[in-house]
């Protein structure tokens, strides 16, 4: 660790490709830039997730898609370290579990985070995949995850959903669910981005097209940028 990247190494364990960098794409990029190793798992390739079935049509053409975006919004981040698991987009919850949670465990030995991050049992939008990363996770590391460790979940501060709640759920981005919410002071992890690691997190999502760009398109430019300054993560239960 060091005082550019209080962090030290991180793992990140998702569910869809844009989950990480929405969420921890400034953490990872600022653990990069310091020279801490960061370890992305995805576990799928996202190929149910089409805002719009004409210009990204759901299956296997999307995965090829979603894949390719992933790979340049890593390459944005500084993140070279990348794992699929390949688990089919929507049905996590339905893989052999066993065979998931040892294969994230396997990273995680490898990897020797100081830092995990993954969903909360929320699954921040009731998501089952969501909710299925975070218990691989959670699993793996209460297995191999190195003394003093920490497991952060992904949260929302109260000013945030007050600011952004209401835009976003006529995207039904939270999916119907209550979304998770920290007080502030009550964070682990509560990072405001700026300056140029906010510039890297944008360029990384806005490689994203098919995902952000109906957002973008919906929401205006200067929303959708305020949208991502805040990276919160909360302690486990």
């Amino acid at each position: 660790m060091s005082g550019d990247n209080p962090y030290g190494a991180i793992l990140g364990v998702w569910a869809h490709p844009d989950d990480e960098t929405y969420l921890c794409g400034g953490l990872m990029a600022r653990a990069a830039l310091a020279g801490d190793r960061v370890v992305c798992i995805t576990a799928t390739r996202g190929e149910l997730g089409s805002p719009d079935e004409e210009r990204w049509p759901s299956g296997a053409a999307l995965a090829a898609v979603r894949a390719a975006e992933m790979e340049a919004a890593l390459a944005v981040l500084g993140v070279t370290e990348h794992v699929w698991l390949d688990y089919p987009d929507g049905a996590c919850a339905g893989v052999d579990q066993e065979e998931a949670v040892r294969r994230v465990t396997a990273v995680m030995a490898d990897a020797r985070p100081d830092t995990v991050l993954t969903f909360g049992p929320d699954g921040m939008t009731g998501h089952p995949d969501h909710q299925a990363a975070c218990r691989w996770a959670t699993a793996a590391f209460d297995a191999v995850a190195p003394p003093g460790a920490t497991l952060g979940y992904a949260t929302n501060t109260p000013e945030w959903l007050e600011r952004f709640r209401e835009p976003l759920d006529k995207f039904n981005v939270f999916m119907g669910a209550e979304p998770p919410c920290t007080p502030r002071e009550e964070l682990l992890i509560g990072e405001r981005l700026a300056g140029g690691l906010l510039e890297t997190k944008l360029r990384a999502i806005r490689a994203m097209t098919s995902q952000v760009e109906p957002l973008v398109a919906g929401l205006g430019e200067d929303f959708f940028r305020e949208g991502m300054v805040e990276e919160s993560f909360r302690r486990r239960d």
